[in-house]
């Protein structure tokens, strides 16, 4: 099975094997938002997999 290079892109592993991924909703629409809200979302945020999304996604893992 191929990994699905699309979901791939939107992830970065770490040195320890963590899996970063940006904060969803932050590309428009942020300035009715408040400042600690943008601030919060320019952080990455740590991503868990289940088995079963681990194995469709990113096969080689």
């Amino acid at each position: 099975m191929k990994t699905n290079k699309s979901y791939t892109k939107r992830i970065r592993v770490t040195r320890n094997g963590k899996l970063v991924v940006r904060i969803k909703g932050q590309n428009h629409f942020n300035a009715k938002s408040s400042g600690s809200k943008r601030q919060a979302k320019r952080r990455a945020v740590s991503l868990v997999l289940s088995a079963r999304v681990r194995r469709r996604f990113l096969p080689g893992t």
